[in-house]
C-alpha cells in the first residue's frame, strides 16, 4: 500500500522537477526573436570576414572535384569570380559561426522547455553540427565527383564541357546543402517526439512510407541510374531514420512523464 504522505512528495518533486514555464507576450516574443537573429547575423558576418580572408583555399576546395579530372572553371559575366569569392566567404563563415547561430536558436527555445529537457543543449549543438558536416562530407567525397564523372566524363565524353561558374556553384551548393540537411533528420525527428507530436511506434509502424521516400530522395540525388548505386546513397539516410526511432523513443514525454500510478 502506497504511503500517502510519500506519494505527496513525489508528486510534489515530479512538479518541481520542471522549471515552471515563464509566460510571454507575443510582443516580447518577438522582441526576443529579433534580439537572436541579431546577434545571429553578427556571429555571421564575423564568420564570413574570417573566412573572407582565406576565400582562395575555399575556392580551391570547392572546385577541387572539377580539377581532378583536368576541368576548371569558365565565367561568362564580369561579376561570376567575384560573386564565387563571396558565396565562398558566405558558405565558410555560416560553417564557422554555425556553433554559435545554433546555440542563439536554443536560447530562443529554450523558455519553452522544462528543466529536464534544458540539459539536451549540449548534445542537440553536438549532434547537429556533426551530422551537417557528415551529410556535407558525404556529399563532398562520395556523391559530387560521382556526379562530375558520371555527367562530364560519361555523358559527355562526346563533347566538350564548358562548366560555368554560377552552374557550377548551383549544383555544389544544391548537392553539399541538401545533403548536409537530410542528414538533420534525427534532429528533427528529437523536436518531434519531445513535443509529443510523434512516437517512436508511430514512426516504427510508418517505417515503410519512410524507405519509400529515402529511395525516392536517393533516386533525385544518385548520379547513376544503376540500383546498387542507389542503395549506397539511401543506406546512410536509412540509418539516420532508424537512429532517429531510438531518440525519439529517449525524448518521447510517454517515457519521461511520472507515473501517476504512485500518486492514486
Amino acid at each position: 500500500m502506497v504511503d500517502p504522505a510519500e506519494a505527496m512528495v513525489k508528486a510534489r518533486k515530479a512538479v518541481t522537477d520542471r522549471a515552471e514555464l515563464p509566460g510571454m507576450s507575443l510582443m516580447e516574443h518577438l522582441d526576443e526573436l529579433r534580439r537572436r537573429i541579431v546577434h545571429s547575423a553578427i556571429y555571421l558576418a564575423l564568420g564570413g570576414v574570417v573566412a573572407w580572408i582565406f576565400r582562395k583555399k575555399l575556392i580551391f576546395f570547392l572546385q577541387a572535384p572539377l580539377l581532378k579530372i583536368g576541368k576548371s572553371l569558365v565565367f561568362t559575366h564580369p561579376m561570376d569570380a567575384l560573386n564565387l569569392n563571396l558565396q565562398a566567404a558566405l558558405l565558410g563563415g555560416a560553417i564557422i559561426a554555425s556553433p554559435f547561430i545554433l546555440y542563439q536558436v536554443w536560447l530562443f527555445i529554450a523558455p519553452g522547455l522544462y528543466q529536464r529537457e534544458k540539459r539536451f543543449v549540449w548534445p542537440f549543438m553536438a549532434a547537429t553540427i556533426f551530422l551537417f558536416l557528415a551529410g556535407a562530407s558525404f556529399g563532398y567525397f562520395f556523391v559530387l565527383p560521382g556526379a562530375i564523372n558520371i555527367l562530364i566524363l560519361g555523358f559527355g565524353h562526346d563533347f566538350t564541357p564548358m562548366v560555368t561558374i554560377e552552374d557550377y556553384s548551383g549544383f555544389f551548393l544544391s548537392v553539399i546543402l541538401g545533403l548536409g540537411i537530410s542528414f538533420e533528420l534525427p534532429i528533427l525527428i528529437f523536436f518531434l517526439a519531445m513535443f509529443g507530436i510523434v512516437s517512436p511506434r508511430f514512426l516504427w509502424k510508418n517505417i515503410r512510407y519512410a524507405i519509400l521516400a529515402v529511395f525516392l530522395v536517393a533516386a533525385v540525388i544518385c548520379p547513376s541510374p544503376d540500383p546498387w548505386t542507389m542503395c549506397i546513397y539511401a543506406l546512410p539516410m536509412l540509418g539516420l531514420y532508424m537512429l532517429g526511432i531510438g531518440v525519439a523513443w529517449w525524448v518521447h514525454p510517454a517515457r519521461r512523464k511520472p507515473k501517476e500510478a504512485a500518486v492514486s
